[in-house]
């Protein structure tokens, strides 16, 4: 399923089987998480920039040539097709958002790579998941935990991996407050249950899907995003793009509170007066992820254990997935089986 110009559908494609390179591995395609970040591609709130190499995506083209059509996708669990390198023939591996990195940058260097200036992406330039094969730098997949189905495993490849690289950045919060609860927050907030904290979900008014599956996944509160809180929060992540969220957020925080913004994307945030500031409170935004994290992550899930909400569907129902997801009314995390799953 591929994207030919923001703002249209997804169609379906025949496209030429990709070659992996020296040090990339061709990856059979079982599932596909699918994400928000996809549909701020789609809507083009992403922008496509020319891709640095195109050799990379497996399709020839000319260097400086925009990267569409693009394939989507960046929540890949799949069985390598060959082996010699990190995977061998069969191995059940992971394809996460950070697809490369120059290995060489400042960022790079200390320890930073999720901010490598140029850095690709899975799915956004590179080509992605939303097909039956993808080729994938070995050095930034991962192997799947057992006791996951492939689909279940599909969302802890982004949803999991950025949630659990924003909570990080939330410090060691007791009272922790999640703003929007889809697939990143109904992950990070077993996580957080796991560590100790105190969950409470704020979710658009009236949603009740969202609310109760909260509540079953250990919130002691559930409600609305724009009302008062039941207690000062220590901290908050915000997965959802609304950037009004932020002053809300931050008037449901105590003294010293981190207010953390986990999507590629936002609105616009509206001016607030510098006393919701003001007491040391901190907003910041997390940016991609690194191999580190994915390694924690993965190792982390089993012990927890994270418990995946999914809803499946069929590669060719990809617009569908979008759509539901786009009107709020996933619960959990939608995913595309595409084989063998």
């Amino acid at each position: 399923m591929v994207l030919d110009e923001p703002g249209k559908p997804l169609r379906p494609a025949e496209l030429p089987d990709p070659e992996p390179a020296r040090g990339q591995v061709l990856v059979s395609v079982s599932a596909c998480g699918v994400c928000r970040t996809d549909l701020h591609v789609v809507d083009g709130e992403l922008k496509l920039p020319p891709a640095h190499d195109r050799a990379l995506l497996g399709r020839a083209a000319r260097e400086g040539d925009p990267q569409l059509p693009l394939v989507l996708g960046h929540q890949i669990v799949g069985r390598a097709l060959h082996g010699g390198g990190r995977f061998a023939p069969g191995d059940r591996i992971g394809v996460p958002w950070l697809g490369w990195t120059d290995g060489e940058c400042r960022y790079c260097r200390s320890g930073r790579e999720n901010l490598c200036d140029r850095a690709r992406f899975t799915g956004y330039t590179l080509d992605g998941g939303y097909a039956q094969l993808a080729v994938a730098d070995e050095r930034y997949c991962v192997p799947i935990p057992e006791g996951y189905e492939d689909v279940q495993a599909a969302p802890l490849l982004c949803a999991g991996l950025i949630g659990y690289r924003a909570l990080r950045l939330a410090g060691d919060a007791e009272r922790l407050g999640l703003y929007g609860f889809g697939a990143s927050a109904h992950i990070v907030a077993q996580v957080a249950r796991h560590q100790g904290r105190r969950v409470f979900a704020f979710t658009r008014a009236g949603d009740e899907a969202a609310q109760s599956l909260a509540l079953e996944l250990g919130a002691e509160w559930a409600g609305d995003s724009t009302g008062p809180a039941p207690e000062e929060l220590d901290a908050a992540i915000i997965f959802a793009s609304a950037g009004e969220l932020i002053p809300s957020a931050l008037r449901a925080s105590a003294k010293g509170a981190t207010v953390v913004c986990a999507g590629i994307h936002m609105s616009d945030i509206p001016s607030f007066p510098y006393e919701l500031l003001w007491n040391e409170r901190v907003v910041r935004s997390v940016a991609n992820l690194t191999r580190r994290d994915a390694e924690e992550f993965m190792a982390l899930a089993p012990r927890v254990p994270v418990r995946t909400e999914v809803e499946v569907y069929p590669l060719e129902e990809a617009n569908r997935a979008l759509e539901r997801l786009r009107a709020g009314q996933v619960r959990g995390a939608a995913v595309l089986s595409i084989s063998g799953s």
